[in-house]
C-alpha cells in the first residue's frame, strides 16, 4: 500500500488541494502499477508561523 505524505504551508484553495491529490493518485497509480484503492494521500497543512527556514519562520517573511 503505497502511503504519500505531503507537507505544505496553509491557505490553498481546497480545490487545488483536491487536484493536487489527483495527480499525485495518478502518477502513484501509474508508476507503480498499484491498485486505486491502495493508494494513501495524507496532506498535511502547516500554518505560516509553524514553518522556518534559516531560523525564521515564513509568517515573519511576508
Amino acid at each position: 500500500m503505497p502511503i504519500v505524505e505531503i507537507n505544505l504551508i496553509e491557505g490553498r484553495p481546497p480545490e487545488k488541494i483536491r487536484e493536487l491529490i489527483r495527480r499525485v493518485h495518478d502518477a502513484v497509480e501509474g508508476a507503480l502499477e498499484a491498485p486505486a484503492s491502495s493508494i494513501r494521500i495524507l496532506v498535511r497543512e502547516i500554518p505560516p508561523a509553524h514553518w522556518a527556514a534559516g531560523g525564521v519562520t515564513k509568517d515573519e517573511k511576508s
